[in-house]
């Protein structure tokens, strides 16, 4: 029903490592391993708790059992056999994001500015950016979690539960799939934050 993906993509890894386990309990039909870890395999993880959550199962093991290896397998092996190392990428040249902020619902306001961060920078450090050379218009402040930065307040407007506010974050007037500590905004991308309901 969801082309492989158990839930979203950040609870991938511990419904994996559940199915992976307790295959055995399962009726009254096999689960489609190979649909769920194409899923994983096709997403560019990057939070560390997400990574931590779907190595386990890609190397066919839970949490429970990753510790009882230790580090017998690579005992007396030279220590750049055990750590490959990575290649050094070149520089690249920066890029400009544009960023909008934006508030139709109680005194109105709406301020846009364009940025220029290194290229594969996220929309985190572009507000960042923001903030730095207009720090009286782009203030922001978000609360972290373990899957990435939550923005709850922009130019001192903060969502609120009761009343059912908060920040979202738009693309090209489409939502954005992933949170600003993720998500990274191509050269002369156009992003907009705008204070809305749910």
């Amino acid at each position: 029903k969801g082309k492989g993906k158990i839930g979203n993509i950040c609870s991938m890894g511990l419904a994996l490592q559940a199915l992976e386990t307790s295959s055995e309990f399962y009726a009254p039909r096999k689960w489609d391993r190979a649909q769920a870890f194409s899923v994983v395999y096709n997403h560019d993880y990057e939070q560390p708790t997400a990574i931590a959550q779907v190595l386990p199962p890609l190397m066919g093991k839970s949490y429970l059992n990753t510790g009882r290896w230790g580090c017998a397998a690579t005992k007396g092996m030279p220590l750049s056999r055990r750590l490959p190392l990575l290649p050094l990428s070149p520089p690249t040249a920066p890029i400009t994001v544009q960023f909008s902020i934006t508030n139709t619902l109680k005194n109105y306001f709406h301020y846009s500015t364009s940025v220029c961060v290194p290229d594969n920078s996220t929309l985190l450090h572009v507000m960042k950016k923001a903030r730095n050379e207009k720090p009286d218009i782009f203030c922001f402040k978000t609360v972290s979690y373990d899957f990435g930065c939550f923005v709850t307040s922009i130019h001192g407007l903060a969502g609120n539960a009761t009343e059912r506010t908060y920040w979202q974050f738009f693309s090209s007037w489409s939502p954005l799939q992933k949170g600003v500590s993720i998500y990274k905004p191509k050269n002369w991308e156009h992003v907009q934050a705008i204070f809305s309901t749910y």
